[in-house]
């Protein structure tokens, strides 16, 4: 059994960061790509950024590149997610979750079986 817990969320103007945690428990996170996906009010929950288990490859999203940096440090069992330059249009929850389908591309939804319960991020213009 995984859980993950999102943190770090909050209020912030246009321009500012935040950096986000997604601490996890469980033996198969280390073993695990991590990812990142955001949901905006009456919109679809969309990818945002991934890990692999080492921390040797990352993704994003074409909206979020440049801007943001997705990390982990396995021996804490955390990911972060750290968001520069934040825009009006970044403000959604923050979900983390561990992949488990590797047949399935690490920004599909369905790759992904854990889920935390969410952070809130809102950008003010």
């Amino acid at each position: 059994q995984v859980q993950l817990v999102e943190s770090g969320g909050g209020l912030v103007q246009a321009g500012g960061s935040l950096r986000l945690s997604c601490a996890a428990s469980g033996r198969t996170f280390s073993s695990n790509t991590i990812g990142w996906f955001r949901q905006a009010p009456g919109k679809e929950r969309e990818f945002v950024a991934a890990i692999n288990w080492s921390g040797g490859r990352t993704y994003y999203a074409d909206s979020v590149k440049d801007r943001f940096i997705i990390s982990r440090d396995n021996a804490k069992n955390t990911v972060y997610l750290q968001m520069h330059i934040l825009k009006p249009e970044d403000t959604a929850d923050y979900y983390c979750a561990q992949q488990r389908d590797y047949r399935l591309t690490y920004y599909s939804k369905a790759a992904y079986d854990y889920w935390g319960q969410g952070t809130q991020v809102t950008v003010s213009s």
